[in-house]
């Protein structure tokens, strides 16, 4: 007789059924796992074995033949325990089979018996609906896959001995519920930032359009303090970007008690990032930090320290928004829909270009440490903007400054506007200006005749790409939208091409 369980393996962030087949007959007593397993799905038959000794179940002396079908799909985790541990009682008649089939099946077992939480149990829910059925996973995965709709039939337990009693009718199961992490009650805000007018509006501009921004500044000068008031001012998740994110979470097993959140994701991998680390990879492809802050902000601090060809790597995932991970025997894409913001200084020492202070190595200092950046990185990068130091009448006299949450009004208010724009054009997807394709940038971003002209003469002095041409228009319609006004005026394309300006000269030390 040939049981069987549902369950999934995970290839990126979504679920691929795999069906466990076990058969107990006559041979030579053991537990054999065929079906590509890896190392984790091998070593599952002792942790199996011992569970279901501590369960009160003891093993036949027969042969069991365990099949994780399809054969030829990798196997990877420690989630497919359950699993085979159903398929065991129920093939040894310890709990009824048909009491399992409506259900897919994710865990890994502890050597008592009882369940330990494990990643995916969220895009494990949702392919268990995409299937028709229900979801069976430890308690502790309970409240993140309960995210996946109240409809979704999901079985929590926190023992092999607690989901047998349940199918027997002595024990009942409750559904979890989703479970919501509490926001940090004293997040960073703008009114703490002295001085840096220039620079709080090149960060509101980039929040309103979801632009790519750049700070280049000596030490102290409050780069990465202003980074790190970004996400104050950004708009919540919306329902479907809070799933994609969630999932790919999830997946990467960083949704601590399965609680999620709806403020955007914030990354900061240090300079010694590895390729692996910032765009995925691995034994098992985990997504990277590009991926983890899908929908969020990608913070690279010391933007040159990082290793330039780690640099390069993102160029792709900022053109697509995904990452592919290709490897010999698989392939997989994690979706890396980021704004990348960088924080750096002009030169090595650090102090090029501010009064009073010059480099003992003169301008190659800068134009050694500026050429780690690839021009065609730096040709992705919208908006860059000095930071210089901030003088001591700002730190003695401070002038009221704008909080934080009268930015994030103005911001929200931008989005709406593209949000209805490109959905009213019939898109999907992220909509920001900076997600908008070339096409369509011509058209929403059309310049009025005074401003097609700056435009033109612009585009010629400073060299423009095709690619920085339409990002000029990107940021030129955010700053419209800021003001509120249909068209794109002189005014808009005058400031965006100011951003412009400096990126190209970084761009010229690049190459």
């Amino acid at each position: 007789m040939v049981s069987r369980v549902s369950t999934i393996a995970f290839q990126g962030i979504e679920g691929v059924p795999v069906d466990v087949q076990v058969m107990v007959g006559p041979g030579k007593m053991g537990v054999h796992i065929v079906g590509l397993p890896d190392k984790a799905v091998a070593e599952s038959r002792e942790r199996v074995q011992a569970a279901l000794h501590a369960s009160g179940l003891a093993m036949p002396p027969k042969k069991v033949t365990i099949n994780l079908a399809p054969a030829d799909l990798p196997k990877e985790g420690s989630h497919f325990d359950l699993a085979i541990a159903l398929g065991l009682m129920a093939a040894l008649g310890a709990i009824p089979g048909d009491a399992i089939a409506d259900h897919v099946v994710i865990g890994e077992l502890n050597l008592d018996g009882t369940l330990a939480a494990v990643a995916g149990a969220l895009p494990a829910a949702i392919s268990a609906n995409a299937l028709g059925k229900g979801l069976i996973c430890p308690a502790d995965s309970g409240p993140e896959a309960a995210w996946a709709g109240p409809d979704v039939d999901i079985l929590a337990p926190r023992s092999l001995i607690a989901l047998a009693n349940h199918f027997r009718g002595t024990q009942v199961i409750s559904r979890p519920q989703p479970a919501i992490r509490a926001l940090p009650a004293n997040l960073p805000d703008l009114a703490e930032i002295k001085g840096q007018e220039s620079a709080k509006r090149a960060l509101e501009v980039a929040a309103a359009g979801g632009h790519n921004l750049l700070f280049v500044g000596p030490p102290g000068s409050g780069k990465s303090m202003l980074a790190a008031r970004l996400p104050s001012i950004l708009p919540p998740l919306s329902a479907a970007e809070l799933l994609e994110v969630s999932m790919i979470h999830s997946i990467a097993g960083q949704l601590s008690g399965g609680k999620l959140s709806d403020r955007r994701p914030y990354r900061t991998p240090h300079h010694s990032a590895t390729m692996a680390a910032l765009i995925g990879g691995g034994l098992r492809a985990k997504p990277g930090e590009a991926s983890l802050a899908h929908h969020g902000v990608l913070f690279l601090d010391e933007f040159p320290e990082f290793s330039p060809q780690v640099l390069d790597a993102l160029r792709q995932p900022l053109e697509t928004g995904e990452c592919v991970i290709a490897r010999a025997n698989h392939r997989v894409s994690y979706p890396a829909s980021m704004q990348l913001v960088a924080a750096m200084n002009p030169c090595r020492c650090g102090m090029a270009g501010e009064p009073g202070h010059s480099c003992a190595r003169g301008p190659r200092c800068a134009a050694d440490y500026q050429g780690r950046i690839s021009a065609p990185l730096m040709d992705r990068i919208d908006i860059r903007i000095d930071v210089p130091a901030v003088s001591a009448s700002d730190l003695i006299r401070p002038a009221a400054a704008e909080s934080s949450a009268d930015v994030a009004k103005r911001v929200h208010a931008a989005r709406e506007l593209q949000q209805d724009r490109y959905l009213a054009a019939g898109l999907s997807g992220p909509l920001t200006n900076a997600r908008c394709s070339t096409s369509l940038i011509e058209k929403v971003a059309e310049p009025d005749a005074s401003g097609l002209q700056l435009l033109r003469d612009a585009a010629e002095k400073l060299k423009f790409s095709a690619r920085g041409y339409h990002r000029v228009l990107k940021v030129a319609r955010t700053l419209a939208d800021l003001d509120g006004k249909p068209t794109v005026g002189r005014l808009h394309l005058a400031e965006a091409i100011s951003y412009r300006m400096a990126s190209e000269r970084l761009a010229i030390a690049a190459a």
